[in-house]
């Protein structure tokens, strides 16, 4: 299999149906003004968990046979995978081992905490966390659950835009935040698959831009120390959300610090939803206008909202 297929993302819905919420699509007529586009919000920031993770997450959990729940599961994540997985896990009756970086915020280790998954912290590097991470499966025989690269997850990830284009039929575009890939590969399988004229963009930062240049490469380029508020796109894609992404996304926009700084502050005022800078990213595409959105109808996957209240990226503005 080279990619999950749209069936097993319809699938991958009824599965989680009873524990995932379908999250609304709003409007906002300021944020339209603002960007001069439609923009219909797919607000994964209400699914539980306060993040998209949650379906993938609970897609692989009760996938899984009951040999292979039994032995529990295991991750690495930043913090919203991490989440999703604890509270995946605790819904089926299994252990949740979670490696979280020391650096995530205090928040989401917080909330992995309460959603009872055991948490071995290290250093926050890519190879510290797939190190401590075959460790903990090597002493549990938890199952690996990865953030993005499994099929399941991906599955999961593309039913938020499945409900979107079937909720606002005849979109032009459908813009998602990428990192590892995801909620991208999902993404994209779903729009073009349902709705073939809808073209898929990504956003990324520009301060942890490895997708991009990837793409612009042709081969995963890792991602090394990247310096970005989004801390939920701080990992590399994988070989298998890559192909998806390569074969499906129109093109990668990146933007600035600056501009999903505003474009997040904007969305809290005048939309009146709390959105973390992950999710800002999607938003901020329009808002720095790198790409000629005008008049078209836009929807965007608003992948989560769980912020650190005591570190809010303006604070440091004022």
């Amino acid at each position: 299999m080279t990619e999950p297929t749209l069936k097993e993302i319809r699938d991958a819905a009824d599965r989680i149906r009873l524990y995932a919420h379908k999250t609304p699509v709003l409007t906002c007529t300021n944020l339209d003004q603002q960007v001069g586009a439609q923009v219909f919000l797919k607000c994964e920031n209400f699914q539980k968990v306060g993040a998209f993770r949650f379906r993938g997450a609970c897609n692989t959990v009760f996938s899984l046979s009951e040999t292979e729940a039994q032995r529990g599961v295991a991750t690495h994540s930043s913090g919203n995978h991490a989440q999703a997985l604890a509270l995946a896990a605790r819904l089926r009756g299994v252990p949740a081992n979670i490696v979280m970086p020391s650096s995530a915020p205090q928040v989401k280790k917080a909330a992995v905490a309460g959603y009872g998954g055991q948490t071995t912290f290290c250093d926050p590097t890519l190879e510290a966390r797939d190190t401590t991470l075959a460790k903990v499966i090597s002493e549990t025989g938890a199952v690996e659950v990865h953030p993005n690269n499994n099929y399941q997850v991906i599955a999961g990830a593309g039913t938020a835009a499945l409900e979107l284009v079937y909720e606002i039929p005849g979109l032009d575009v459908v813009i998602a935040p990428v990192g590892g890939g995801g909620l991208l590969s999902g993404t994209a399988i779903s729009v073009t698959e349902v709705s073939r004229q809808t073209r898929v963009i990504a956003g990324e930062p520009e301060m942890a831009d490895d997708a991009y240049r990837s793409m612009q490469a042709g081969t995963i380029i890792p991602s090394i120390k990247p310096q970005t508020i989004a801390d939920g796109l701080l990992t590399s894609l994988g070989k298998l959300t890559f192909p998806i992404i390569q074969k499906r996304v129109e093109q990668i926009v990146t933007v600035s610090e600056d501009a999903i700084i505003e474009a997040m502050k904007f969305v809290w005022e005048r939309v009146k939803i709390i959105i973390e800078p992950s999710a800002a990213v999607s938003v901020a595409v329009l808002w720095e206008g790198k790409i000629d959105l005008t008049g078209l109808r836009v929807g965007v996957i608003l992948s989560g909202g769980n912020v650190d209240l005591d570190q809010l990226p303006w604070q440091s503005l004022s």
